[in-house]
């Protein structure tokens, strides 16, 4: 039998470039800390916790936990890829969930190197060898672009093809982004952009420029998730409740259906959102704020679909309408999403969460969504995972 759990403390740190931030396991440490006192718990009272991150040796999560406190508790280290975060808080949710646990930690952290990303073991297969086969058959492979890129240009090729998008409305999703960062105060990006500036960057691989690839960062951000008689005994903060939440792997369509947008996940979007819906008995018009997996701008076009938030083939109008923003159906990215806050694999999914819980809480400051009572989270990872949780204010 399921019970609920509360979201009770949640921390971050400003996201930063390569080369200029603290090491990994001080970065944790300092992310966890600041979730404790928002908490106002002690490391004693934590009874399991969760770590995850991509770039990193094994128990790179005990490294960053030891320097907040030795308590002898399980420590799990999680690499799902870019869903690594996110996967760390399910498994953080599913433990006090399911009455293993009173009171959780998840934490996510990464330091990573500049440019695109690569293999770390290149003496034995790659766990992405189909992924990459799928792409050079359905669209060859483009000399010295990351494969992510590719792959991302690909899916936008293909809604292109099928619905007539245009490259306009992909650059207006990272002119919103920016608008977003601007009142960010820790995301790495916080100038603004026009779309115009958007499509004159540097083209990576038609119709993607430059601005419309997220930035290799790093950065680190926490969140404690307990059970309802814990906050009680301890007089906690109980105002934001997992309403819902779903991990998905891959189905046989990402391969078999031979279509770039089922390559970069959006039936494992698809599926692990209409279980949250479920779960919750709520529909995605009743969504008004969301942070969703915006490491492209075809990403955050095609999610706005697997998501439910609108019709397939409507995300174009939906972008041109303005209902991705403030005033319109759903806030999306209020935070600036991985465009422009960035995208520290590991920290990602709990800086979503971070930003939902404040836009919960009524604390998003100049971000605030009017009248936030549900909040939708999309993290995921090529390889491949998804996580859709929905927040709720209690």
């Amino acid at each position: 039998m399921k019970r609920p759990s509360y979201v009770v403390g949640v921390g971050m740190i400003p996201f930063a470039k390569p080369g200029t931030s603290e090491a990994y396991d001080i970065m944790g440490a300092r992310a966890v800390q600041l979730a404790l006192k928002d908490a106002g718990l002690e490391y004693s009272k934590i009874e399991q916790a969760h770590a995850g991150y991509v770039y990193g040796d094994s128990t790179a999560g005990q490294a960053a936990l030891y320097r907040v406190g030795m308590s002898g508790i399980p420590v799990f280290n999680v690499n799902n890829n870019c869903a690594s975060g996110s996967s760390a808080l399910f498994m953080a949710n599913q433990a006090v969930a399911s009455g293993a646990v009173e009171c959780a930690l998840a934490v996510g952290f990464e330091q990573m190197n500049p440019g695109a990303l690569d293999l770390v073991f290149k003496d034995r297969p790659s766990p992405m060898t189909r992924f990459i086969q799928e792409l050079d058959d359905l669209m060859g492979q483009a000399p010295g672009v990351p494969p992510t890129a590719q792959f991302y240009a690909g899916a936008a090729r293909d809604h292109a093809k099928e619905y007539g998008t245009k490259p306009e409305t992909f650059a207006k999703i990272r002119a919103k982004a920016s608008r977003h960062a601007a009142a960010n105060p820790l995301a790495i990006f916080r100038k603004e952009v026009t779309e115009e500036e958007v499509l004159a960057s540097p083209t990576v691989l038609s119709p993607l420029t430059r601005l419309q690839c997220c930035p290799p960062t790093c950065g680190a951000a926490a969140t404690i998730v307990c059970s309802e008689d814990f906050a009680n005994r301890n007089n906690l903060n109980r105002d934001v409740i997992i309403a819902a939440q779903s991990m998905t792997t891959d189905y046989d369509s990402t391969f078999e259906a031979h279509d770039m947008r089922q390559l970069i996940g959006v039936d494992m979007t698809r599926a692990a959102a209409r279980q949250v819906y479920e779960q919750a008995g709520v529909g995605p018009d009743e969504i008004s704020v969301c942070e969703l997996h915006d490491c492209f701008t075809t990403n955050e076009l095609v999610t706005y679909e697997a998501l439910g938030l609108t019709t397939d083939g409507g995300a174009e109008k939906f972008i041109l309408d303005g209902d991705n923003t403030y005033g319109g159906q759903c806030v999306t990215n209020p935070s600036g999403g991985l465009l422009s806050k960035g995208h520290p694999l590991g920290a990602t999914g709990l800086a979503q969460c971070y930003e939902l819980v404040h836009q919960l809480r009524g604390t998003a400051e100049q971000r605030q969504v009017d009248g936030a009572r549900l909040a939708l989270q999309h993290n995921m990872g090529l390889g491949g995972a998804c996580v859709v949780t929905l927040y709720q204010k209690a």
